[in-house]
């Protein structure tokens, strides 16, 4: 199975379930995005891989005037409910429904690592961008912190072996600072930047375990594969792992951590 078949599997109707867990955790990085990006009033900026909205609601409460657009139907719903108003549409990057040079900002928080051709993703966002215009696009850091990995390490701690059909991210190799700038560099972007962002995410754990239970993200998917006996060893595992990061009040402080990179249109 191709990557974008894949990730577009994976999230079809898991708008809710993000929404109530991995939308709040991404939620850190968007005032950090949406400055890269130079957004503020009057700015038309198309937000990419929307999800529930909240970059673009965030944009939108700057006086920006914001398109969305997501590959999956349900997330569109999402942002639209979330953001009275909002430009929203569906569509599959690298193919956008839109017009050369019609923006002044494109921004995607947590989306480029979910595409198949990140290269070609990135030339359709410099198309649609005027010169001068400004991109900026986070990603997960690699290896994955540990608000990512407590899950997969549950599951190697329980028994579970990775499944072979389940593809490896294409953008993974640029997960990084320097090669995420690079490859905007390399697309044809100008005064590429890229910065690690880090953060704490408090949540109550059995919060955090449901999130997978809904099957989101691969980890998730990979969980719900499994018996219920498998399953309850792999929470065993999880819970032991949430532990250390407990701060007593009954929360986890999961560290977190994202590359945030940006660039310009010449």
């Amino acid at each position: 199975m191709d990557f974008d078949t894949y990730a577009r599997r994976l999230w079809a109707g898991r708008a809710d379930a993000y929404e109530h867990g991995f939308a709040r955790l991404t939620e850190y990085a968007v005032g950090a995005l949406l400055d890269a990006a130079g957004v503020g009033t009057g700015t038309r900026v198309l937000d990419v891989g929307t999800g529930p909205g909240v970059a673009a609601g965030a944009a939108a409460a700057r006086g920006a005037r914001v398109t969305a657009v997501d590959a999956e139907p349900s997330m569109a719903e999402a942002a639209a409910r979330n953001v009275p108003g909002l430009d929203v549409r569906v569509a599959v990057l690298p193919d956008l429904p839109l017009p050369d040079a019609g923006f002044d900002a494109v921004t995607g928080n947590f989306v480029i690592h979910a595409t198949g051709d990140p290269a070609a993703v990135l030339a359709e966002l410099r198309r649609v961008l005027r010169a001068g215009g400004r991109l900026a696009l986070t990603c997960w850091s690699e290896p994955p912190p540990p608000v990512l990995g407590i899950a997969r390490e549950a599951l190697e701690a329980a028994g579970v072996s990775w499944p072979p059909d389940i593809p490896v991210p294409p953008f993974r190799p640029h997960s990084s600072p320097g090669a995420f700038a690079a490859l905007l560099a390399d697309v044809g972007f100008t005064e590429t930047a890229a910065q690690v962002l880090t953060w704490e995410y408090r949540v109550d754990p059995r919060e955090w375990w449901e999130v997978y239970r809904s099957s989101v993200g691969s980890s998730g998917a990979v969980i719900a594969r499994q018996d219920d006996a498998t399953i309850e060893r792999v929470k065993g595992e999880f819970d032991s792992l949430a532990a250390r990061y407990a701060t007593g009040d009954g929360a986890v402080a999961l560290p977190a951590s994202a590359v945030l990179a940006s660039g310009t249109r010449p």
